[in-house]
């Protein structure tokens, strides 16, 4: 059995949470928020067995989509500038990132 952590960007959460319901797959949903962007996201926590991860991989990459975003200048409070965007950059956001780990035991109660 396996265990897949699933960050997605908040724009593809109702698109991928419809696609595992109707993929068979149980998943938990937890609000989450990025680091660099502090941007929403949703991880999606999903439980399968080892035989079903690459349908769940490409389930998951099929709705998960990248794109461009702007990132406004982050700005200091004490007026020190070193090290802050000063000008708004493209980044690219979205996409999934997605970790499978192994489960030695799941019981539900």
């Amino acid at each position: 059995m396996k265990l897949v952590l699933a960050v997605v960007q908040d724009q593809d959460r109702n698109s991928l949470q419809d696609a595992l319901v109707e993929g068979g797959f149980h998943t938990t949903k937890l609000a989450s928020t990025g680091g660099f962007l502090r941007a929403g996201n949703t991880t999606f926590m999903i439980g399968t067995e080892d035989d079903k991860v690459d349908d769940l991989l490409q389930l998951i990459g099929h709705h998960c989509h990248s794109r461009t975003q702007v990132m406004a200048p982050l700005s200091s409070l004490d007026g020190n500038a070193d090290g802050y965007l000063m000008h708004p950059v493209d980044v690219e956001v979205g996409g999934a990132t997605v970790f499978v780990l192994d489960v030695d035991q799941f019981r539900h109660f």
